[in-house]
């Protein structure tokens, strides 16, 4: 028989853990959990441990981990059917009457997932095979060694429409089952039915078992509508039910006590790369709320990880948001901060694996979000507008459903107000100075220091979308304050690799002269050794770099030198090594350049769009198309 899934979280909100566990073994509670000796080794300190909020128990001297079901099966030797009815009886939920319907549901069931294995096996093997060259090739430039292939799955769709439909009839599987799983397109409108996936690197999908449900798909040409393709919803697949990676990601997230949501399939692997196996990822929509239970269950504070770009950010206020009425004494989230545009990827590339833990290390708490997400358009400069400021952190607040939470949240959210706008007779904290006159800046905001557009402890990483793009694009008045000054800070990768760059070969300099005059940083401290630099050499155009560096450890820079040195993997830019040859460090050089004049222009074209939005002259319009050409002049290598 069948059990449906209401049937069994229904047991389960009756029956705690622990009452079914205490049976066989002597608890003892210690915080939130309780401990006693493993019912499954013979041990004299306690190992195992059972918590009822989070529904299991695990036992460390022998690994084993489950549920009130679980535990009557391994403990008492019942079969699954009758360590249900068991707990059933003793919870007083009555067992479902037998329903053939359900059974013939379930058997139906099965047999998809048989047929999602075929799939998976036939994808699998097309990798490996000539006509997945193109895919292994894709794969190889992404760093993903068949090592990491075998381990997630992955496999090849090819740009045969009928190839997957004719090997899976061939193992006697109707086409309306392979309709049914998502796996071929058809219907009444359509001649012939075809392959879903085609000419794509396949990302198996699994369920909370680790059985084949979906398949996610990234395409190889350039010249189709979705560059990921997901399975559509099917009897087994729902896609807001479920995270991608999540059975293997599990048992790796108890022990850490951390889990980690990426934005993607990518992300994810790119993860397990950099040693971090327990991350997951939503697939391509937004977080769900069921979605987020999945992630409460295994860890208390999931950390979300989104790429620096605007699209990332908004997914990440929107997660903030979702989460917000939920959260529970202990149950939050945290959010790691990519540096603006760039992934996971990007980071664990450029920057090794320390960088992506560092970041992870950073991340930050809900709290701060919910922040930054209402100040970071800036614009404060009226009582009216620090009104509404106030006035839409209440409502947040108001949302939170636990009464304790919320008065914590509420008296956070009092101290950055009172911070934000000093001088100002706040009435939530009665903290104002009286007799003082109200003495903002153009944006109204000083002397914060808690917002920390991403801001972190050790200053190598974060800031993203809420960094650069936001300094460059926001109102002055949000460029003029303290909040925003904190943004200098944060070091962009590229920047930090360039700023080394002339430190490590100083030669450079002279080699580049007019695009070395074009640099701009935001990070202060990088502007600073940046004109040490410039200031050195031109007063010694032969210094080399062991004399650059004596002479920067003589005026006192010598920690700035040290952290830089620490912030850079130098296996990973080998133009940087002082044994380079000159022409790798030539061509590492303008690489490096080339991408972080990218990334300016792409934030001026942003600026000018934002300027022409405001007001929309024919000056606003020409630099916005004189910055689109000379971008585009430089993508084409052009740019003398």
């Amino acid at each position: 028989m069948r059990f449906t899934p209401a049937f069994m979280d229904e047991i389960r909100a009756r029956l705690p853990v622990s009452t079914v566990v205490g049976r066989r073994v002597k608890l003892t509670k210690k915080g939130k959990e309780f401990t006693g000796l493993s019912p499954f080794n013979s041990e004299k300190t306690p190992s195992f441990t059972v918590n009822d909020q989070k529904g299991f128990y695990h036992c460390f001297s022998s690994g084993k981990h489950g549920d009130i079901f679980r535990f009557l099966v391994e403990v008492e030797g019942l079969s699954f059917p009758e360590a249900v009815e068991k707990c059933a009886n003793d919870a007083g939920v009555a067992m479902p009457a037998r329903d053939e319907f359900a059974e013939e549901k379930e058997r139906k069931r099965a047999s998809l997932i048989e047929v999602m294995e075929m799939a998976a096996v036939f994808f699998e093997q097309n990798l490996q095979k000539p006509v997945g060259a193109k895919a292994r090739g894709y794969l190889a430039g992404r760093e993903i060694t068949p090592k990491i292939q075998l381990e997630f799955r992955m496999g090849y769709g090819s740009a045969d429409r009928y190839a997957l439909k004719t090997y899976l009839a061939e193992k006697d599987v109707s086409q309306e089952q392979m309709i049914e799983a998502g796996l071929v397109i058809g219907g009444p409108d359509i001649a012939v039915s075809y392959d879903r996936f085609r000419d794509r690197v396949m990302f198996p999908i699994a369920d909370l078992r680790g059985k084949i449900i979906a398949f996610g798909g990234r395409a190889l040409s350039k010249d189709v509508p979705a560059k990921y393709l997901n399975s559509p919803e099917t009897p087994l697949f729902h896609k807001g039910h479920i995270l991608y990676n999540f059975a293997k990601a599990r048992q790796s997230a108890f022990n850490a006590q951390s889990i980690v949501v990426a934005e993607g399939y990518m992300d994810v692997i790119a993860f397990a790369r950099a040693g971090i196996e327990h991350a997951v990822a939503p697939l391509g929509t937004a977080m769900t709320i069921d979605q987020l239970k999945l992630l409460w269950r295994t860890v208390p504070e999931p950390i979300l990880c989104f790429d620096g770009d605007k699209a990332g950010v908004k997914a990440a206020f929107r997660a903030m948001n979702l989460a917000l009425p939920n959260i529970e004494p202990g149950l939050s989230l945290k959010f790691a901060l990519l540096p603006d545009g760039q992934d996971p990827d990007d980071i664990l590339r450029d920057f090794g694996a320390d960088a992506l833990k560092e970041i992870l290390a950073n991340a930050k708490p809900m709290d701060e979000m919910l922040w930054l997400d209402h100040t970071q358009a800036g614009g404060f400069e009226t009582p009216e507008r620090r009104a509404m400021l106030e006035n839409g952190l209440m409502e947040k607040v108001q949302e939170i459903q636990n009464p304790t939470i919320a008065k914590y949240y509420k008296k956070s959210m009092e101290d950055r107000l009172f911070k934000f706008f000093p001088n100002e007779r706040y009435s939530g904290g009665n903290r104002g100075q009286n007799g003082r006159n109200s003495n903002y800046n153009t944006g109204g905001q000083r002397n914060y220091n808690g917002g920390g557009f991403g801001r972190n402890n050790r200053g190598q990483f974060g800031g993203g979308q809420f960094g650069r793009n936001r300094v460059e694009m926001g109102s002055s008045a949000l460029k003029n304050s303290a909040l925003v000054q904190d943004m200098h800070m944060v070091k962009s990768p590229r920047e930090t690799v360039l700023v080394m760059a002339l430190i490590h070969h100083p030669w450079l300099v002279a080699e580049f002269f007019d695009e070395v005059a074009k640099l701009k940083f935001l990070s202060s401290e990088l502007d600073s050794v940046y004109k040490v630099i410039l200031d050195v050499i031109s007063t010694d155009p032969d210094l080399d770099s062991h004399r650059l560096r004596t002479h920067m450890n003589d005026i006192g820079l010598g920690q700035t030198l040290e952290r830089l040195d620490q912030s850079i993997t130098l296996r990973n830019f080998g133009f940087l090594m002082p044994d380079a040859e000159q022409q790798d460090v030539i061509d590492g050089w303008i690489d490096i350049y080339r991408q972080y004049r990218g990334n300016v222009m792409n934030s001026d074209v942003a600026a000018a769009g934002v300027a022409l939005g405001d007001e929309e002259t024919e000056e606003s319009l020409a630099r916005l198309q004189s910055i689109h050409t000379q971008r585009e002049r430089m993508l084409r290598n052009d740019d003398n």
